[in-house]
């Protein structure tokens, strides 16, 4: 692919350039425009302006064809990303489809993607506890892969940066396992929850059973106000996006504080083919991009490049930058890239009915669960696996329990369907 012009050449360069608009896209473009950088922000999908761009922010059920059920064909069509909890007639427009980006599994492995500004910010379940020092201990600890380079103390002052501007709801448990940070106030507990959370810490004195923590603005400090976000009003419909940004996504709040330095430049539907290497310089300048619409290919250069394009699409840029000195893809001298990826084995459920409490009920679609952080292996390999795990749980009434638990049976048929019965 030929260079553009000298002039070209200085008309696209910048002083640095970040290639995804999800969260940590979001946020390095806010953190070098604040310091006076000139960025350039690309991203491969649609242009999603806050406000503007959540067709279904405040729509009622009633208001969907199929009262927000994404129909058997969508869920046929798509058996991986469906298989996502925001997945819904409501929101489907913000995840890329199974056919257009095809899976290819060997073994079970859900990436689920978004391709467009803010990425999987609009998406994701918004919950977040900070790793402890067991966590980056874990490693050297167990003998196993490759030690941390850095620990808890060195990261825990950008965790309190994040947590201050993003706005964390969450309580000082002063727990070991779950170390506290710059928290707004905490959501509550139901009746049941308390209870539950009080017979438990009785009965087993290692396990701990605290609140959530989650990215959701109980009460809006004044850095909140500054970015035009309000209170979270509780209603659970967060994958449509907020039209209050009372949860943090890069759409609502590090995107816009980046355009207000005047120093971001943000162009979507911007599919980035590769990284330039240059031999004599030894070191990365730029970037090749391809016009998602017109397939017209342009080249960016800065001094500073962020690849934020996800786990996968982070491998394909850097394996698809191949030089000279990288004939197998940008430091990819190993041969690992893009080999090896690991899928968390994350959720398994259990579900039961409690009589009593008919006289409490509780405030809105609380954003978080329960929790009780790791009590496995802490201190000692007690097990027959390494590292642990957390807990969560959540009490509704059955109103909007049962709405849940029908929601998740009728997944249940509609895969059972999917799939050809064997006798």
């Amino acid at each position: 692919m030929a260079n553009i012009n000298s002039k070209g050449v200085e008309k696209n360069t910048f002083d640095a350039i970040v290639i995804g608009s999800g969260i940590s896209g979001g946020w390095a473009a806010k953190e070098l425009c604040e310091h006076g950088l000139k960025t350039l922000v690309l991203e491969r999908g649609k242009n999603v302006v806050h406000l503007k761009d959540y067709p279904t922010a405040t729509k009622n059920p009633w208001d969907f064809q199929h009262r927000t059920y994404e129909p058997l064909t969508v869920t046929k069509e798509n058996p991986i990303v469906s298989r996502c909890y925001a997945f819904s007639e409501a929101s489907q427009h913000f995840f890329v489809k199974d056919k257009e980006h095809p899976y290819v599994q060997d073994k079970p492995f859900d990436w689920i993607r978004g391709y467009q500004v803010g990425g999987k910010s609009l998406l994701w379940a918004r919950q977040t506890q900070r790793w402890s020092k067991f966590d980056f201990e874990g490693p050297g600890r167990d003998g196993f892969a490759v030690d941390w380079p850095i620990r808890y103390d060195d990261i825990a002052p950008w965790y309190s940066h994040v947590e201050r501007f993003a706005g964390i709801a969450g309580n000082r448990d002063g727990l070991e396992t779950l170390p506290d940070g710059e928290f707004l106030p905490a959501w509550e507990m139901n009746a049941v929850e308390k209870d539950m959370s009080k017979r438990i810490n009785a009965h087993y004195k290692d396990r701990h059973v605290v609140i959530g923590r989650c990215a959701h603005l109980t009460k809006p400090n004044e850095i909140h106000k500054q970015q035009g976000r309000g209170q979270c009003q509780a209603r659970s419909l967060c994958e449509r996006g907020c039209p209050f940004a009372g949860y943090f996504s890069s759409n609502s709040s590090t995107i816009p504080w980046a355009e207000k330095t005047s120093n971001l430049t943000l162009r979507p539907d911007s599919v980035v083919h590769s990284i330039i290497y240059d031999e004599k310089k030894g070191k990365a300048t730029g970037v090749r991009v391809i016009d998602a619409h017109t397939k017209e290919a342009t080249e960016y250069y800065a001094k500073i490049i962020f690849v934020n394009a996800a786990t996968m699409n982070t491998n394909l840029v850097l394996l698809n930058s191949t030089s000279s000195r990288f004939p197998n893809g940008l430091g990819n001298d190993n041969g690992l890239l893009g080999k090896f990826v690991a899928f968390h084995n994350y959720r398994g459920t259990l579900s039961a009915s409690m009589d009593g409490y008919l006289d409490s009920y509780y405030y809105g679609r609380r954003p978080c669960a329960i929790m009780m952080p790791n009590f496995r292996n802490v201190y000692k390999q007690e097990m027959d696996f390494l590292r642990g795990y957390m807990t969560f749980y959540s009490v509704l009434r059955a109103g909007w329990g049962m709405l849940l638990m029908a929601r998740r049976l009728v997944a249940v048929i509609r895969r059972l369907y999917q799939k050809p019965v064997r006798g």
